[in-house]
Formats: structure tokens, sequence, C-alpha cells
């Protein structure tokens, strides 16, 4: 150990005198941490390398079975019985503000831990020597309005003692994250009942905590942040492959591929032909065989049925490093794509969506029933997401071909439920807490063929996911 300041050792000493009571104070809580187990669960696979800031006695980091994990916490005495109850995981006495570990981590978590710290800032800087560029920090804490609450738990032994140094808000800790560099992915509140009463805590903790007003008198908020990267020379550091569904499209297929520009280190074009009662097959195969010389071209057929289906055919298929869709219908411009590469490549986003709805759009390239429909989904998903969706109906959306191998893997939380292909990436890419971007883009009128979306049946589809995804999301309690 260090020479601490009178502060630290004063959390010290309080956290070394509760350590033998601390697991005795989770049994008499078990509501509360069940709840704080199912959420980090939710955004952390099991067999995950997960580094723990302030972890008691291990409890939690168990509770996450990681392949690998590492518990910090200043309490020799917490890391004392850490160690003898979870001889499986590493645990070392260490300050949050100085830590001198060199491996990396998939998850970093700090889970009420940050009241205790008295360098907040510090220790998010010293968090950067255990993630890469793919971790993500997942943070909870308590909502100051509870303040009085807790101090009254504590009074009765409902809770265990602590030593606060500070009371920070969530608009103070994503300050404190932007200041050390970090992007703040999304942001939320949680379990407004604490106490166990059958019925009347689900009720409450499931639906009514996550709605407007009553989510502000949460007991738990919490932040999942992510380091970005910082690529020097994004142009030329990536391939892409762009992926085509196509079905009835027959008159746009040349006009794509002589208009998909050449993006990164090198661009392949995958077409996906959907069944269609035109000629467009026999047409993507003469444009391929006439393009050979010029372009990296190839074709598929689909085994089953809609959009979602020819994408994850595509996909699978797909030899790039950066994934892209790009309707055959052309109403994206395909111009536009480097604007979506350039956001992936860069790394300032790593779920880059279309957005329809902020540039003046072509006479009927949108219907206004159509424009209703968009709009009150981009309410919906925003709110569901916990991040700003504009459009998720637009059909050009890009991610890396890792992000989507890891998005493919977890796909039997939401199951094959999307006929679209647009919600399966999005609802994916949200578990995976990857960081949306959106990319504004000129929506053009079809000139060729008709849209095959019945906006009645599709739009009572779409609203069934909705409802569907509020629980696999939102209502996790």
């Amino acid at each position: 150990m260090g020479v601490y300041s009178a502060n630290k050792e004063k959390v010290i000493a309080a956290m070394d005198k509760i350590a033998p009571r601390r697991d005795s104070y989770i049994k008499r809580s078990k509501y509360y941490y069940k709840n704080l187990i199912r959420f980090f669960r939710f955004s952390v696979p099991p067999g995950s390398r997960v580094a723990e800031i302030g972890c008691g006695t291990g409890f939690l980091l168990n509770a996450l079975e990681p392949s690998e994990g590492l518990g910090i916490d200043i309490s020799p005495e917490m890391i004392s019985i850490a160690r003898k109850n979870h001889p499986h995981l590493r645990f070392e006495v260490m300050d949050a503000e100085d830590i001198y570990v060199d491996d990396k981590f998939d998850f970093v978590i700090i889970s009420d831990t940050l009241g205790y710290l008295e360098d907040i800032q510090k220790a998010f800087g010293q968090i950067k020597k255990i993630i890469h560029p793919g971790t993500r920090i997942l943070i909870s804490y308590h909502n100051f309005l509870w303040e009085p609450f807790l101090w009254l738990a504590q009074k009765l032994g409902l809770k265990m003692p602590h030593h606060r140094l500070n009371w920070l808000g969530r608009g103070d800790l994503v300050n404190l994250l932007h200041l050390e560099g970090y992007d703040v992915v999304k942001t939320g509140r949680r379990f407004l009942f604490p106490v166990y009463i059958p019925l009347v805590s689900w009720f409450l903790n499931k639906y009514i905590a996550h709605l407007p007003i009553f989510s502000s008198f949460c007991l738990t908020g919490f932040i999942i942040a992510r380091q970005p990267l910082n690529l020097p020379d994004p142009s030329k550091a990536m391939s892409v492959s762009v992926i085509i569904p196509a079905r009835n499209e027959m008159g746009n297929i040349e006009d794509a591929v002589r208009r998909v520009p050449d993006m990164g280190s090198h661009t392949e074009i995958i077409f996906v032909e959907g069944n269609s009662t035109d000629e467009t097959l026999a047409e993507i195969k003469r444009v391929v065989e006439a393009y050979k010389d010029r372009r990296d071209l190839s074709w598929l057929v689909q085994d089953g049925k809609g959009k979602g289906d020819a994408v994850r055919k595509g996909y699978d298929h797909a030899k790039g490093d950066i994934l892209m869709i790009l309707d055959a219908d052309l109403t994206v411009p395909p111009e536009d794509l480097p604007k979506f590469y350039d956001a992936i490549a860069s790394g300032k986003g790593e779920y880059i969506n279309g957005t329809r709805l902020v540039y003046p759009m072509e006479d009927e390239a949108m219907r206004t029933l159509n424009m209703m429909g968009n709009k009150f989904f981009s309410v919906m998903f925003s709110w569901l997401l916990g991040q700003r969706i504009k459009d998720t109906l637009c059909g050009t959306k890009v991610l890396t071909a890792e992000n989507y191998r890891k998005l493919a893997a977890n796909r039997s939380y939401f199951g094959n439920f999307d006929p679209f292909g647009d919600f399966d990436l999005i609802f994916g890419s949200s578990k995976l807490n990857l960081k949306l971007i959106e990319v504004p883009i000129r929506y053009r009128a079809r000139t060729y063929g008709d849209t095959n979306i019945s906006r009645f049946k599709h739009g009572w589809l779409l609203l069934k996911m909705v409802f569907y995804a509020m629980n696999k999301i939102k209502f996790l309690d």
C-alpha cells in the first residue's frame, strides 16, 4: 500500500471495518443485487474478460462469470475476503487513481463505487491502462434524490454503512468522462422500488420505472462509455463489402454497379436476389459478367424470404472489414456511401445508420403516412435504445464485420423475429452497446419499379416488434 490522503485513509478504515459483514449486507438487500446483476449480465456475456473497480468481496464480479476476472479495491480486508471466496478470480489491493495492471479487459465495471473516490477524473484516466478499443465501461451509481432514504436504511441496519467522499449526478459524470476523452454511448435510470413486495415491486420496476418523469426518481443510474479510436488515416485502412438485396429491381442493377464508389483498400459488391418475378436475376448475371474486369462483383440467391434473410446471407459471404447495406431501389444515392465509410473507419461511430429525415426529399420520395410512421418509430426507438435515432427504417446501415459476428453470436437473445433486417441490426447493436451515429442523406424518388413495403401490413408488424423489443431491452426486471 502507498501513502494515502486523510480522506482515503478514512475510506480504507471504514471499508476494512465493514468487510467481514459485507456479504451479509448483500444478502439483506438481495432483491437490489439481483436487479443489479441482471442489468450487468445483459451487456456482459459469460466468458468475457472483466475488471471491476471497487470490487469489495467480489460478489458482482463472480456473478458475471468472466473467463478472466480482475477485482481492484483499496481495502485490504475486502480483498482478503474476495480471494478466499473466489480463488478462481484475481484480486488486487489497489487505488483506482493509481492502477498498475498491464492486462486489457473487454468490460470495466464500476458499480456504486464512484462516491468513494477522491479524484474521479484521475480514476477515469487510469482506467485507460486496462482497456482496448472495443472495451465497454459500465458505471452504476445512486441517484442523489435517494440520499435521505439511504441514510435511514443505514441507521436501520438495512444498508452497509459507507464513508462517501462525493455524490455526483449524471451530468457531472458525463462531463468527467468527456474530459478524459471518452464517448458516452448511453445513459439511463432503473430500479424505482428497492423493497420486495410480490407483484408490486415487479410491476413498478419492470414498467413504471422506465416511463418519463417516474424514471427521474429511480434509485440507480447507469452510464455506458467507450474510448473512441484515433486512426490517423482511415481512408486506406479497411476493405468494404456492399450488400445489395434485390427483388424486382431489374432496372437498377447496372446503375448500382456504376455508381457505387471505390472505398478503403478494396470494395466488393454482393447482390442477393430475392426470388423476383421480373428478370432481376438474369440482369444481375449479365452485369456481373460485363463488369468482371472492372469491379469485384458476385451474386447469391436467397433461400428464404424478406430483406433480413437477404442481408444475413450477404453478410455471411462478405469478405470486407466493413459491411454496408445499399437498397437496390437507389433511393439512397450510392455516392453517399463514402460518408458512412468515413464515419466508421475513423472510429467516430460503430453502428452507422442513414437518416432520410434531415434534408428535403424529392417529390413523392416518401408518402405522408410513411413519414408519420418514421417519426413515431424514431421517438419510440430513441427511448427504447437510450441513444438518439432519427430514422429507424432507412435501408443503409453499416457496421464492421467483427461487430457483426458478435451480433450474430448473440442473435438467439432476440430470435429470428425480423423479416426486414433493420431491427435485427439495431437491437443487436444496442445490446452490444455500440456507438450509434446517423449520417444524413438526400432521399431520392424511385426511377424504376414499386416499393416492396406494405404500409399497413408491415407497419403493424413493426409495431409488434417494438413491443417485443421493449421486454428484451428496456423492461429487463
